[in-house]
């Protein structure tokens, strides 16, 4: 069995714990807490030693960074947002030009408000038959560098939330022809590169830097997430200053100790468990397959998208609009029988299935999911591609300096044509549709508030009806 130092020292703490004069306050005592708090265990003055050490971190972060072939390692309990805003400060100075994917998550968004970037969007190429985001092509990120030589790195989001892959090797020689590195969001791919059948992952495929969630595809606790440096090209003494100067300084040792058993359970049976999670997802699909009107996408979507490397295969898409059922609707009945969705809008579903699903489990969803798309089916309705994929943005200002300047909150109908202040953002996938400094085009607006209508949630801006927007005051 693989060494795993965190979880080694979490598990001994655990066994003998002493009588703490330490946070946190509730100090697992049996009369006040329940097996829930007593877990909660911080990383300094428990995990680590009060002098707050940090050599069983900096080894699991060693062992981590090694099974990924990276140089340096990062973990963090605040998710992969944290990850992406860190990289943003490190790669590029205020003023600086960026080339980013427009399938940007909202945490890179603010890390270029953060560290002042100017953003380069290239959009990926969508897929006609599903409308969803199918793939980056390289020869899209070489024009925006002939156009923009003066860019400090390229940013892209792989594998996208819908489990297209691009080819990351011919984009990441693409920024390397131009002396910049290429940064990846491989939030969704924690997986990725441990098994023959799947994708490489962004490190393998030469990336320079990435920032993956250990809690989506394997099992570390909710908000776990590393990130990982190989190459020259990221200056590391940066890197760390703004990983740290993000991070808490009051860590959960627990979700920490859940990195290291997670790398560590990857690196004994991340194959055998990887092979299984393939072979039940292609399972599901050949049985959803036989759902009239039901589009079920899995890897033929790669055959027809030059722009894709491939489709994970652990990743299950579901098409309704041709079976006329409601995805909301349907959403909320299997909710209801105990089947909890990732995401799931109108027309599009993915459940998802990792390596710790069995055949039993994704039985049960296949057979519930069938059975509640048939108590709900309609006629057909034409495909309507999320906003989220679809938007071509207007850019006026700076992310930045139009988060920072004067603002007014104005009814909708007057919002068109003026510079956003806020996100919208459909979620999940967690893509803004409008961001700052970009001028709100009506489709679009429209577009939103139809989301809105048939139940998806926008979140992180102030009005999430969208019956008024806040913008940049004239």
């Amino acid at each position: 069995m693989s060494e795993t130092p965190l979880y080694d020292a979490y598990r001994r703490f655990l066994a003998n714990a002493g009588t703490p004069f330490t946070v946190p306050g509730h100090k697992r005592n049996p009369a006040l807490t329940d097996p829930l708090l007593a877990l909660d265990v911080p990383q300094y003055g428990g995990v680590e030693d009060r002098r707050v050490s940090t050599r069983r971190l900096a080894g699991a972060e060693r062992l981590a960074g090694e099974l990924w072939g990276a140089k340096w390692c990062g973990f963090s309990v605040q998710g992969s947002s944290h990850g992406n805003e860190a990289i943003a400060l490190t790669v590029g100075k205020p003023g600086d030009k960026v080339i980013v994917a427009r399938t940007l998550h909202k945490s890179l968004f603010f890390g270029l408000v953060l560290a002042g970037l100017v953003p380069v969007w290239v959009r990926p190429d969508i897929d006609a038959q599903t409308g969803l985001t199918a793939g980056m092509p390289a020869g899209r990120i070489r024009q925006a560098l002939r156009e923009h030589p003066d860019a400090r790195a390229v940013m892209l989001v792989e594998p996208s939330y819908v489990g297209g892959v691009s080819d990351v090797a011919a984009i990441a020689a693409v920024a390397h022809e131009h002396g910049i590195p290429l940064t990846v969001d491989a939030a969704w791919g924690a997986h990725l590169g441990f098994h023959p059948e799947l994708p490489p992952h962004a490190i393998q495929a030469g990336a320079d830097i990435l920032v993956t969630s250990v809690h989506k595809h394997i099992t570390g606790f909710t908000q776990s997430s590393m990130v990982l440096v190989q190459g020259e090209l990221i200056n590391l003494e940066r890197l760390e200053a703004a990983f740290e100067g993000l991070h808490t300084t009051s860590p959960s040792g627990a979700i920490f100790a859940s990195i290291d058993r997670a790398r560590g359970l990857l690196q004994d049976r991340g194959e055998e468990l990887l092979g299984n999670a393939i072979r039940i997802a292609a399972d599901a699909r050949a049985r959803l397959h036989a759902v009239p009107g039901l589009g079920v996408v899995g890897s033929e979507i790669a055959r027809r998208c030059p722009a894709l490397l491939m489709h994970d295969p652990t990743k299950v898409v579901l098409s309704l609009y041709g079976t006329g059922a409601d995805g909301q609707v349907v959403a909320d009945l299997l909710e209801q029988r105990g089947i909890h969705l990732e995401f799931a809008d109108r027309d599009t579903f993915c459940p998802v299935i990792t390596l710790a699903d069995t055949d039993e489990t994704v039985d049960r969803m296949v057979t519930e999911v069938i059975r509640a798309i048939e108590e709900h089916r309609g006629p057909p309705r034409p495909l309507v591609p999320a906003t989220a994929w679809t938007v071509v943005p207007d850019t006026v200002m700076s992310p930045r300096d139009a988060f920072f300047c004067a603002h007014e909150r104005v009814p909708a109908a007057m919002a068109v044509g003026r510079i956003a202040a806020e996100t919208a953002v459909p979620y999940p996938p967690g893509i803004p549709a409008l961001a700052p400094g970009e001028r709100i085009q009506a489709e679009v607006l429209k577009a939103l508030q139809a989301e809105v209508a048939t139940g998806t949630r926008i979140a992180y801006c102030g009005d999430p009806s969208l019956a008024t927007v806040l913008v940049v005051r004239e």
